[in-house]
C-alpha cells in the first residue's frame, strides 16, 4: 500500500472520527447504568459495582451539567421513562438533544453566565428538597464547571467570570483553574452532595480531565474535593495574579483563615450514600484511535493519554518523534502512527483566534516544514470546539507552511498572535467536526509514511 501524504492526511481525521465512537455519552450511560425489573445494576457488565431496588425510592430525579450531559440525560429518560419524576440539566447552548421529562438549561461556555447561574439554582433547590426516599442520577460531564456555576458569599458573576478568563490566559491546568472555582461558588466541590444528602446518588461522570481525578472532573460537585483554600491562594501567587477582584479575594483569604467554611472533604458522612462513577475517558478514544489505525495497516503506540504541558513544547516533542520514525523508526517502524491524549495549555499573548489544539498544529507545522517524507500531524478536541471556534482544531504536514505563505500566512506571525484559526483557515487544514457531544478532552496523532 502506498502512504501518500493524501493518504496520511485522510487517514489521520478518519482515525480521530473513529476516536469518538466509544466515548458516546448515551452509550457509555447505557453501558454502565442498566435496568432490570426493578433492579438498577451499576458498573460495566463484568464489574458490578452496586445494585440499587427501585422499589426503595419514591422518586428518581435527574440533574447535572456539561458539554456531553444531553445524551447522557436521553440515555437515563429510556432507562427510567416514567419513573423520572423531575430532571434539569445545564448544557452548552447548542449542545442539546430532544427530551421529554428532563429540561434542558442552555447555558454560557467557557465563562460562565447568567444562564448558567439561574440552572444551577434551580438544580441546588431541587437538591435541597429531595430526602432518603430519592434516588437522584447526576450526569457530569467536561464543561460542567462553567455551566455549573453558583456564587459563593458576595462574589458576583462578573466577578467569577473575570477570574475566569484571568486564569485560561496565563496558562493555569484545569486543575488549578477548577481547584480557584470550588473556592468561589456554592455548588462545586462536593457542596452538591451536600444539598443532596440523605438521598442516594449516583453521579454519572465523563472525564475531561487527566488521569480522571474525580474532584478535578466539573470541579466535583458531588465528590470530596481534595483542594483548599490555602491552595487556591497558591495559584494566585504562582501566576502572579493582579487585579484579583477584591470579594473574591476577600472571600479566599477568609477560607484560608478559618472565618469561611471549606469545601466537603474525604470522610464527610455526606459522601455515604454517593455512587461515583467515570463512564468514559480519554483512554478509551486512545485505544479505539489506535484499532482504527491499525485497521488502516499502521504500526500503533499509544504515546500517554495523560499528557499536560504548554502546548508549544508539547507539539516540539511530538514533532521530534515523527522525525526520529522518519530517521530510523524509533519507537515503531513506519508506516507509524502515535497516538496521544491530554490537554494542553496555551499562555496567550496575542489578540487572535484559536484554541490549543490549533495551537499545537501550527507549532507542529513549524517545525515539520521542509521535512521530504510524508508526515501528518493533528490535534483535535473530542468535543468538536477548539476555543471559541468552529474547529475541533487541525492537521499539518511538511507543506502547510510554504501554502501558508502561498495564501499570505506567515505561520510564525500567526503563532506568535495566538491566531492559529485565521491561519488554517487559508491553509484548508481546519479538522471541523460540528458538536459531538461528548467530551475527553484531546487525541493527538503523528501519521507516517
Amino acid at each position: 500500500m502506498t502512504y501518500t501524504l493524501e493518504k496520511l492526511r485522510s487517514d489521520a481525521r478518519d482515525i480521530f472520527l473513529h476516536s469518538l465512537k466509544p466515548v458516546n455519552p448515551y452509550e457509555a450511560v447505557k453501558r454502565f447504568v442498566r435496568v432490570e425489573g426493578n433492579l438498577v445494576r451499576l458498573g460495566p457488565p463484568d464489574a458490578i459495582s452496586a445494585t440499587l431496588d427501585l422499589d426503595g425510592y419514591r422518586r428518581v430525579i435527574v440533574v447535572g451539567g456539561g458539554k456531553a450531559s444531553s445524551p447522557m440525560a436521553q440515555a437515563l429518560e429510556e432507562l427510567f421513562g416514567r419513573r423520572v419524576s423531575i430532571g434539569l440539566v445545564n448544557v452548552k447552548a447548542g449542545f442539546t438533544e430532544p427530551l421529554e421529562r428532563i429540561e434542558l438549561v442552555e447555558a454560557e461556555h467557557p465563562v460562565p453566565g447568567a444562564q448558567g447561574v439561574a440552572g444551577t439554582g434551580r438544580i441546588l433547590e431541587i437538591l435541597r428538597r429531595a430526602d432518603e426516599g430519592d434516588l437522584i442520577f447526576s450526569v457530569i460531564s467536561g464543561g460542567g464547571s462553567a455551566l455549573l456555576p453558583s456564587p459563593a458569599g458576595k462574589v458576583t458573576l462578573e466577578e467569577k467570570q473575570a477570574i475566569t478568563r484571568k486564569l485560561l490566559e496565563c496558562g493555569a491546568v484545569i486543575d488549578e483553574i477548577n481547584a480557584v472555582r470550588k473556592h468561589i461558588s456554592a455548588s462545586k466541590g462536593g457542596q452538591m452532595a451536600r444539598a443532596a444528602y440523605p438521598a442516594t446518588t449516583v453521579n454519572l461522570m465523563l472525564s475531561d480531565v487527566v488521569g480522571d481525578k474525580l474532584d478535578v472532573i466539573a470541579s466535583g460537585p458531588f465528590t470530596p474535593d481534595g483542594s483548599t483554600y490555602e491552595d487556591v491562594l497558591r495559584i494566585f501567587r504562582k501566576y502572579d495574579l493582579k487585579e484579583i477582584p477584591q470579594a473574591i479575594l476577600d472571600h479566599i483569604e477568609a477560607g484560608a483563615a478559618g472565618r469561611a467554611p471549606e469545601t466537603p472533604k474525604a470522610g464527610d458522612p455526606i459522601f455515604e450514600k454517593v455512587h461515583n462513577i467515570v463512564v468514559g475517558s480519554n483512554i478509551l478514544a486512545c485505544r479505539a484511535a489506535r484499532e482504527k489505525a491499525g485497521d488502516l495497516g499502521y504500526n500503533t503506540l499509544i504515546l500517554s493519554s495523560m499528557i499536560e504541558g504548554e502546548t508549544r513544547d508539547v507539539a516540539l516533542v511530538h514533532a521530534g518523534i515523527a522525525k526520529e520514525i522518519l530517521a530510523g523508526g524509533i519507537p515503531v517502524e513506519r508506516p507509524a502512527c502515535i497516538i496521544s491524549g491530554g490537554e494542553t495549555t496555551v499562555t496567550i499573548k496575542g489578540k487572535g483566534l484559536g484554541g490549543r489544539n490549533m495551537e499545537f498544529a501550527l507549532a507542529a507545522a513549524l517545525h515539520l516544514d521542509g521535512v521530504p517524507e510524508p508526515v501528518v500531524i493533528l490535534s483535535a478536541g473530542t468535543d468538536g470546539n477548539d476555543g471559541p471556534t468552529d474547529a475541533a482544531g487541525a492537521l499539518a504536514d511538511p507543506t502547510t507552511v510554504q501554502r501558508g505563505r502561498d495564501a499570505g500566512a506567515e505561520a510564525s506571525g500567526y503563532l506568535d498572535e495566538n491566531d492559529s484559526y485565521h491561519c488554517f483557515e487559508k491553509t484548508g487544514d481546519l479538522v471541523i467536526t460540528g458538536p459531538t457531544n461528548t467530551n475527553v478532552m484531546d487525541i493527538r496523532l503523528i501519521l507516517t509514511a
